[in-house]
């Protein structure tokens, strides 16, 4: 047996454990003469400094009142979703649950969360990209983000003539073209520019559809979110397509990159690399010159992606006052602060990063921080993104293959737009 085939039945077994204990806790919420449990869970499984932190909020969230005890059950991430959904098939939700960002308007839709009905003052200082609004409403909120950014050293930049860019003055189009052709000219590495083409799965919307949006195209019309057609296939969108594929036809990057695109980096296969800022420990570990680089501006704008793992109250809870009683306890600064610790992440809020020092005024990775507030564009927030997902990741594959940009972008839309008449618009 393949070891990714381990993986699926070792995640498959792991679901449907979890699920038998969890049909039994559902029925045992506390008695009269007792507090009342409120299940949570958690996709943290296995990551022990974030489940440290979460079991830290349990714990003292427990301890200052009598009436209600939060119990954890954290499950491995490959197994997460299929348990949420199988829980919600037979209605064993808990009360409490995590949700990756781009699918909150999908969990809406579908059924499995409500609104957190926390007030509106609760958010105040709050990265827009770590709040889950579906229709003006909070559904969800989380305590870090990440940012995409590039990555380079000064040597190499010095060598080549080439500016840094700032969050206030990136480089335009022209100035990124520039720049890779004089990388290029160096001959000293591979490729000029690595943008981790060797991803898959979410990280290609993620990584990709932000300069898609630089350029002025989108993945859908957000005025309605009932059609990707001239967001997606128009000329933007189309312009976008040309110049992606033309960075491989020039020879600047590879169609596909290596597995580990940052230890390639870090190796010496590139002059740039593409990616978030989960790779900066790497980087500044192997280069004593290396430097963040904000995303260029390729028409309207730097763009990057933002969201990641928010914490709902799921739609069906026996007690959502306790559930939403946890919700409000644990969103204070200090836990959004052991959060960004812990996973090395931005911290959400800015009360947080005034406490971080890394990401306070004048601190090394204050770049992030600026970056996701200024630059960061939520994905789609329509339950049809899962779709839009796969459909511009497919697109985005054949269009690095050397496929014709507008018939793949046409038929990217058709079938979002398919997707979309067939689930009846997803209007509640």
């Amino acid at each position: 047996m393949s070891r990714r085939n381990r993986r699926i039945v070792a995640a498959g077994l792991a679901v449907l454990a979890i699920l038998a204990t969890a049909a039994c806790s559902a029925e045992s919420g506390g008695g009269a003469d007792g507090p009342q449990t409120i299940d949570l869970w958690t996709h943290a499984g296995g990551n022990d400094a974030e489940l440290e932190v979460i079991n830290t909020i349990v714990d003292d969230f427990n301890a200052q009142q009598d009436r209600y005890t939060v119990k954890i059950q954290d499950f491995p991430q490959d197994a997460y979703n299929d348990a949420v959904v199988a829980a919600a098939s037979s209605g064993n939700l808990p009360c409490i649950v995590d949700v990756d960002s781009p699918n909150v308007a999908n969990w809406v839709w579908a059924g499995y969360i409500q609104p957190l009905g926390l007030p509106e003052e609760t958010f105040e200082g709050q990265l827009a990209g770590t709040l889950g609004r579906v229709d003006g409403e909070v559904y969800a909120y989380g305590y870090f983000d990440v940012a995409l950014a590039m990555f380079s050293r000064q040597s190499t930049l010095d060598d080549a003539g080439v500016r840094v860019p700032t969050v206030d003055d990136p480089w335009t189009k022209d100035e990124f073209r520039d720049a890779l052709a004089a990388i290029d000219k160096l001959d000293r590495f591979d490729y000029a520019l690595d943008m981790s083409t060797g991803g898959t799965g979410e990280w290609i919307s993620y990584g990709y559809s932000p300069q898609l949006q630089s350029f002025g195209g989108d993945l859908i019309d957000r005025s309605d979110f009932q059609s990707a057609k001239g967001a997606l296939n128009g000329p933007e969108a189309l312009e976008w397509a040309r110049w992606f594929r033309g960075l491989v036809e020039d020879g600047y990057m590879a169609q596909t990159s290596g597995e580990d695109a940052t230890a390639d980096f870090v190796n010496g296969t590139s002059g740039l690399l593409y990616t978030g800022n989960w790779a900066d420990g790497t980087v500044k570990e192997a280069f004593d010159d290396a430097v963040v680089l904000p995303p260029p501006d390729f028409g309207t704008g730097p763009k990057i992606g933002a969201g990641s793992w928010q914490w709902a109250l799921a739609k069906g809870c026996d007690d959502v006052d306790g559930a939403r009683e946890y919700l409000k306890f644990a969103h204070d600064t200090k836990y959004f602060v052991q959060y960004a610790k812990a996973v090395g992440l931005i911290p959400a809020t800015l009360d947080a990063a005034a406490e971080i020092p890394a990401y306070a005024e004048g601190g090394e990775n204050r770049i992030y921080l600026e970056m996701a507030d200024r630059f960061a564009v939520v994905r789609p927030e329509t339950p049809a993104y899962p779709y839009i997902s796969s459909a511009f990741e497919k697109a985005t594959s054949d269009i690095l293959a050397g496929g014709d940009p507008q018939s793949i972008l046409d038929r990217a839309v058709a079938d979002i737009d398919r997707d979309i008449r067939q689930n009846g618009g997803y209007h509640s």
